[in-house]
């Protein structure tokens, strides 16, 4: 069947998309070609964040560029990471005397171009740190252990903000970022496949089947196939594996996110979430903070991302500072 998506041109649909982005939110950024910037970062004295990656994944992650969280994204066409060259110039544009940040998602192109980033800007005499997100864990003991970085980094961009906004150094916002990404953990459950909006390609054939995918990659990379199950059962499958993979304990505090992956409805979404808060509950686990919606997309797949972190106090303070973009606010 032709592929049905409200587009001009394939080949144009990412520049488009940001003109378009431009255009909808002039009060919280700038769109110049393919870099988002912050317009909060024309006065900012302090250490600045930057990150990096292909669109198909809307809102992530220009829809989180603002006050309170990311200043620039660097961005690529679609599911592909933008060059080296790009990010460097994000970074060397977000530099305000303070020392960049740069957050990369743990995917074999993004790894490249921020590799190939790093070197630019520390020939260039830039303070520079990256942290690297990876926080998917192997659901299948027999399958690869691919920790890739999925929608928890949305959380973090946030906490490394709060804590750059608190006039910390450089090298402070770094151990936090890291230390976030290193507690916490995500699991993918797909139910039907995205259709790549370029070519028309299905990235599968799990929407012919009464099956879903546990462990799936956001570009069509294979999981483990089920029977459908209730929400309830899919809850204390994925979330009895993500607290073994943060070793949680009674009394332990956590962030939790249910990520739509572009089709599942919020009704759904709701459902997930009430269930893991009452699966942490009989644990003896609190959940302090949450979010739950479309966070990072894969076009119209359906299925959801579970991301759990384990929080401390300090976590949670930082969580509690407001932000403004184009996705996600907080007061």
């Amino acid at each position: 069947m032709k592929m049905k998506k409200f587009m001009n041109a394939p080949e144009t649909v990412t520049d488009e998309e940001l003109v378009g982005l431009g255009l909808a939110y002039p009060d919280i950024l700038n769109v110049d070609g393919h870099l988002v910037i912050s317009k909060d970062l024309a006065n900012a004295d302090r250490v600045t964040i930057v990150t990096y990656g292909g669109s198909g994944h809307e809102p992530a992650q220009a829809g989180f560029v603002g006050k309170g969280m990311l200043d620039i994204q660097a961005v690529g066409d679609i599911f592909a990471a933008p060059n080296g060259q790009l990010v460097f110039d994000a970074m060397k544009m977000a530099d305000k005397g303070h020392g960049v940040l740069l957050l990369t998602l743990n995917y074999a192109g993004d790894q490249l171009a921020g590799k190939q980033a790093m070197k630019l800007a520390r020939k260039a005499g830039l303070n520079v740190r990256q942290v690297v997100t990876g926080e998917e864990i192997r659901y299948d003991p027999n399958g690869e252990d691919n920790k890739r970085g999925l929608a928890g980094a949305v959380a973090l961009y946030h906490i490394a903000a709060a804590a750059a906004r608190e006039g910390k150094t450089l090298e402070e916002v770094a151990e936090i970022a890291q230390h976030y990404a290193d507690n916490m953990a995500s699991i993918t459950v797909k139910s039907t496949d995205a259709t790549h909006p370029q070519n028309g390609m299905s990235f599968g054939d799990l929407g012919e089947t009464d099956l879903m995918e546990i462990g799936a990659g956001q570009h069509g990379e294979g999981g483990v196939r089920v029977p459908m199950m209730s929400s309830k059962d899919t809850v204390a499958t994925v979330a009895e594996a993500l607290c073994k993979a943060l070793d949680l304990k009674p009394g332990d505090k956590t962030f939790v996110m249910i990520n739509g992956c572009g089709a599942t409805t919020m009704m759904e979404m709701l459902v997930l979430f009430k269930d893991t808060v009452e699966f942490l509950k009989a644990k003896g686990i609190e959940v302090v903070a949450s979010m739950v919606g479309e966070i990072l997309t894969v076009q119209e797949a359906a299925g959801f991302q579970m991301n759990i972190a384990k929080w401390d106090e300090e976590m949670l303070r930082l969580w509690n500072t407001p932000c403004h973009t184009p996705a996600f606010s907080k007061e």
